[in-house]
C-alpha cells in the first residue's frame, strides 16, 4: 500500500514560534506551547488575552518569524524524506505564520489553521480546520488506503500518533514521552527517520 509521511512542524522542523516571540517580546508566559499545555483552546485563549493586554499586532510576530531558520539539518531531512516518500505537515500554526517558513523548507503540503486580525492588524481570534484536524487528516488519509507514519513532539501530536500506522516522538518533553510510552522516542534525524522508514 502507498505510503504518506505526516510530520508537525514546530519542535519537528522550525522553532517554537511562540517561544522565540516570548524572547523577543520578554513577556515569559508566551513560552507556553502544546509540549505544556494539553488543552489547545485554553493555550490560544490566554494568548490571545497577552496579545491584546501588551497591545502587540500580527505584524510583531510576523516580524520575528522573519528571523527564524528551519532546525539545524531539517531542510536536508525533508527534501530526502520528500524524494523518498509522500509528506504532508500537519500543523496547528497558522497560515500567517506558515508561509515564510514553508518558503525556507521547499514549500512542502502543510495543513494548518488561521488567525482572524481586525483592521488595525491585532489577532482578535483564531479558526480551526477542523478540531482535532491531524487525527482526523490521519483517519482520512487511511480510509484513502494510505499507510501513515507520523512524528510530533507535543501533546496536540498525540492523537494523530495514536491514529497512525506507526507514531513516532521527536525531541519531545520529558513529561509527553513518559505519558505516551507507546511511541518511540527519537532524539536525531537519522533516528527520525528509522522510525519512520524501516
Amino acid at each position: 500500500m502507498p505510503r504518506v509521511i505526516c510530520l508537525d512542524l514546530e519542535g519537528v522542523l522550525v522553532p517554537e514560534v511562540w517561544i522565540a516571540f516570548a524572547e523577543a517580546t520578554n513577556i515569559p508566559e508566551l513560552r507556553r506551547t502544546t509540549r505544556d499545555e494539553p488543552d489547545y483552546d485554553k493555550l490560544m485563549r490566554g494568548r490571545l488575552a497577552l496579545l491584546a493586554q501588551h497591545g502587540l499586532t500580527l505584524k510583531s510576530i510576523q516580524d520575528v518569524i522573519a528571523t527564524l531558520r528551519p532546525l539545524e539539518g531539517a531542510q536536508e531531512f525533508l527534501a530526502a524524506l520528500r524524494d523518498r516518500e509522500q509528506v504532508i505537515i500537519l500543523s496547528d500554526t497558522f497560515l500567517q505564520f506558515a508561509r515564510p517558513l514553508m518558503k525556507q523548507l521547499g514549500y512542502p503540503t502543510i495543513f494548518c489553521h488561521e488567525l482572524i486580525v481586525d483592521a488595525e492588524d491585532h489577532v482578535v481570534d483564531y479558526k480551526l480546520r477542523l478540531a482535532d484536524s491531524k487525527r482526523k487528516a490521519v483517519e482520512h488519509l487511511r480510509e484513502l488506503g494510505y499507510v501513515i507514519h507520523a512524528a510530533g513532539d507535543s501533546y496536540n501530536d498525540t492523537t494523530m500518533l495514536k491514529a497512525a500506522d506507526r507514531g513516532v516522538l521527536f525531541r519531545c518533553p520529558d513529561n509527553v514521552a513518559a505519558e505516551f510510552p507507546q511511541f518511540k522516542r527519537t532524539t536525531s534525524y537519522d533516528e527520525l527517520w528509522r522510525a519512520l522508514l524501516d
